[in-house]
């Protein structure tokens, strides 16, 4: 989850934000250490010392780590409490000094964790630094598979098996006793083998293929089938997967020697022969790659087949069978050329990702008859079946009207698309206000309104909301909101009506607090409530939230629990 950093605030469980925020203002969050441009890294004093990593980029949180063994959620209070310190002058606050730390004078800026590192390596007498790196790799064991992996190459006659005994070491380090990894233990896991995956990646641009082919095959099957022992909720393990597989399409695409080009397209044919990657989209992957390797008819026939061996389901949403065509399409066209590719996809049109293209070409050379006649043909074959698809050929009609300026067509599929397509629909909306008279705009906004009354699919209510609010006509809007009062209503629109209508919408949290309370017994639905009652008083109606309050401790005096957070309001 990237969190920006302006308005953390707005990202985070509240619960957790003020842990975080405790921890901040307790002082227990030593300054964090900008390791290199970006990254930050600090000690967090909880129960042990926990370190915490954050990496900002264009004042976005983009990664974020912590050492505690918390679980519940993407984001734990020693995050938090970091993310404070760093945006303490921002938000103007204060942290309680430590008395044997008082608070430092204003320096220049202290160098990163990298300039200090290279300041120290000029230094450091060569022999040194191999006394040190040895000793390390001796004590350290996450540390020697790292360095091993980087270096190995060098001395050690390399193979996919060494590789992938350093991942299975890895995997090993964070399985418990029952064979399984947890999801903290994931995050740990996922972060060593990525270190690895960086590893193949910078051994690519110092042209070390073979490594980097050995690295990336050994994390590809590894981190496969740990899948089957993992919780990889925060997709940790997935996360490491991808990139391997996209360093083998950076070798593929490098002026690699005949035979490591050759050992990598045969390693492609295996696996997916072998279905070591089956149910994974790099299943395919792998005769996408084959397809980026093969030089010749007789390699190109090879993956012919493989692919001739993916027959329809007969089933509606058949993906196997529309990525090995994805893929043949791609074969033909680089061993072809592009007219047999062209020909390939209007034999084959019912394929949707092939009626697109054959589309969106017809529109480029401006043949838009064929562009209406394929897109018409698909609206009946997918009509029924998948309506969705229906409304993407819809779609590219109103661009052939849009392109044409055909008024009356434009207006056919903008309302088609605004009352019924699942898509954003205010560019449909700006559409048919463009090309309606506006002496006939009430008339037709009305029956429009109708329409989307009239249809019993969900979301056609908040649809009507929206209309209100671009038309800015507030007091309909208020109708609507009072019409079928919630809380999750009343905070969606609170901001368009707050202005004109204060005292109705603090009447209406008062309505639908005292609702909500009657069937929700939790402390997590007491906390929403208050958070409610907050809201109240945010838009100055403090005294409508205190007889709620008061009404509330008169109805459930024996809520123990919400007796505790009505006196947190």
């Amino acid at each position: 989850m990237n969190i920006p950093l302006q308005s953390f605030e707005q990202y985070i469980d509240e619960t957790i934000l003020k842990r975080g925020f405790q921890y901040f203002k307790k002082g227990l969050v030593n300054e964090p250490e900008e390791i290199g441009h970006g990254e930050y890294e600090a000690i967090v004093e909880g129960t042990d010392l926990y370190t915490v990593q954050i990496t900002v980029n264009n004042d976005v949180i983009t990664e974020y780590d912590c050492t505690c063994p918390y679980d519940m959620g993407p984001v734990c209070k020693h995050v938090v409490a970091v993310i404070f310190y760093l945006q303490q002058n921002e938000l103007n606050l204060k942290v309680k000094a430590k008395k044997n730390n008082p608070e430092a004078k204003k320096t220049q800026k202290k160098k990163t964790v990298s300039e200090q590192v290279d300041d120290i390596l000029e230094k450091i007498p060569p022999e040194s630094i191999k006394e040190y790196l040895k000793e390390q790799c001796i004590k350290d064991s996450s540390f020697r598979q790292l360095f091993l992996a980087r270096f190995a190459y060098l001395v050690i006659p390399e193979s996919q098996a060494l590789y992938a005994k350093q991942v299975r070491a890895i995997l090993k380090s964070e399985t418990n006793r029952s064979g399984y990894i947890e999801y903290s233990n994931a995050r740990h896991v996922g972060k060593s083998v990525y270190e690895l995956v960086q590893t193949a990646a910078t051994q690519v641009e110092m042209s070390n293929y073979r490594t980097s082919m050995y690295i990336a095959c050994a994390v590809l099957e590894e981190m496969t089938e740990a899948l089957q022992y993992v919780d990889d909720s925060n997709g940790d393990i997935g996360g490491c997967i991808d990139p391997a597989l996209e360093v083998l399409f950076e070798i593929a695409s490098k002026p690699i020697p005949d035979e490591l080009r050759n050992e990598l397209f045969d390693y492609c044919l295996k696996a997916f022969k072998s279905r070591i990657f089956k149910g994974w989209d790099w299943h395919f992957g792998m005769l996408d790659l084959a397809t980026l390797l093969a030089k010749d008819v007789a390699e190109a026939r090879q993956v012919h087949l493989h692919l001739d061996e993916i027959k329809p389901s007969g089933q509606s949403w058949d993906w196997d069978f529309r990525n090995a065509q994805l893929i043949r399409v791609k074969l033909i066209k680089k061993m072809e050329g592009d007219v047999k590719a062209t020909f390939f996809l209007e034999q084959n049109i019912s394929n949707p990702d092939f009626r697109k293209k054959v589309i969106e070409t017809a529109i480029a050379k401006k043949d838009f008859s064929k562009a209406i006649a394929i897109a018409e043909e698909g609206i009946k074959l997918d009509q029924k079946e998948s309506p969705g698809l229906a409304d993407d050929w819809r779609d590219y009609l109103l661009k052939v009207s849009v392109i044409r300026n055909d008024a009356e067509q434009i207006l056919k599929y903008a309302r088609h698309l605004f009352v019924r397509g699942n898509r954003v629909k205010k560019p449909y909306f700006d559409l048919i206000k463009k090309h309606i008279n506006p002496e006939n705009w009430e008339v037709s906004i009305n029956a429009i309104i109708k329409d989307i009354s009239d249809d019993n699919r969900w979301g056609g209510n908040p649809l009507i909301a929206d209309i209100y609010i671009w038309e800015e006509h507030w007091e309909k809007l208020f109708g609507f909101v009072k019409s079928n009062i919630s809380l999750d209503k009343l905070e969606t629109y609170e901001k368009y009506l707050v202005y004109d209508f204060a005292d109705e919408i603090s009447n209406l949290y008062q309505l639908a607090i005292f609702k909500y309370m009657e069937n929700n017994i939790s402390r997590d639905h007491y906390r929403n409530a208050c958070r409610y009652l907050r809201r109240m008083i945010k838009m100055g109606a403090r005294v409508k939230a205190n007889y709620v309050i008061q009404e509330l401790r008169k109805l459930y005096p024996k809520r123990k629990a919400l007796m505790e957070e009505l006196l947190k309001v």
